[in-house]
């Protein structure tokens, strides 16, 4: 299966840089792993609602533009489903088996996702009420699909 992760802004600190690093490494025995970044928007302090909608609208545009045809779309945003690490690798499992080859997972900026993005997706996905910086999110993300093939693939893994 091919994976990718579409997300917005770049990995500044090397601690996370390392991390990604390792569970791509991992991830290279299971699938075909992309990461792709598109640019950030500065949001300046105090901005209004409509300009963080502008922003997000901006990097929505760009998400759009790097979705790859024929492949499911799965949007992190909060208020998406929450699934347990069992029920996550059982989802990416069915979809394989329902033919399926490429899964997308796309993590917006400090914004969120735009509409446009949320409305393109086949799945909105979320992991906590709790908001997590996105580039932290990466890192969680990463460990959570290395933890489905793990699953997947009935070898141990820590509960």
């Amino acid at each position: 299966m091919k994976i990718t992760i579409l997300c917005v802004g770049k990995i500044k600190e090397t601690y996370f840089s390392g991390a990604i690093k390792e569970y791509s490494k991992r991830l290279s025995r299971y699938c075909k792993l992309n990461i792709i970044e598109v640019p950030d928007e500065k949001t300046p302090d105090g901005a209004s609602d409509h300009l963080m909608n502008q922003i997000k609208d901006k990097e929505g545009e760009r998400l759009l533009k790097n979705f790859p045809d024929h492949a499911y779309v799965i949007a992190l945003a909060i208020e998406g489903k929450k699934l347990s690490s069992e029920k996550l690798a059982e989802k990416m499992n069915g979809l394989g088996i329902q033919g399926e080859s490429h899964l997308v997972f796309v993590i917006g900026g400090s914004l969120g996702l735009s509409k446009a993005v949320l409305d393109r997706a086949d799945y909105l996905l979320s992991f906590s009420d709790m908001t997590f910086p996105h580039q932290l999110m990466r890192v969680i993300l990463l460990e959570q699909i290395y933890r489905s093939y793990r699953i997947i693939s009935g070898e141990p893994y820590h509960k």
